[in-house]
């Protein structure tokens, strides 16, 4: 049972540490906030994170519309 137990503790801790690394990855980019697998990871996250995050993008692309999870009611604008 403890191996069992090690084994899903290793897995999950791989997952977390993938997809943050992934999350990361996308908020961080000067390429596109267009990123399909990036813009489902963001709107994913806790809000603490999500703002981060857009904050993130918005400061290197705030030119252009926002990616979904970043945008105000209007989608047209970032969120504050």
């Amino acid at each position: 049972m403890k191996k069992l137990l090690s084994i899903v503790l290793v897995i999950v801790t791989a997952l977390a540490v993938t997809l943050g690394w992934r999350w990361y990855s996308y908020v961080s980019n000067t390429d596109s906030p267009y990123d399909e697998v990036g813009i489902e990871l963001n709107s994913r996250m806790p809000l603490p994170l999500r703002k981060w995050g857009c904050d993130r993008l918005k400061a290197t692309f705030g030119a252009v519309l926002p990616p979904y999870g970043c945008s105000a009611e209007d989608g047209k604008t970032w969120i504050e």
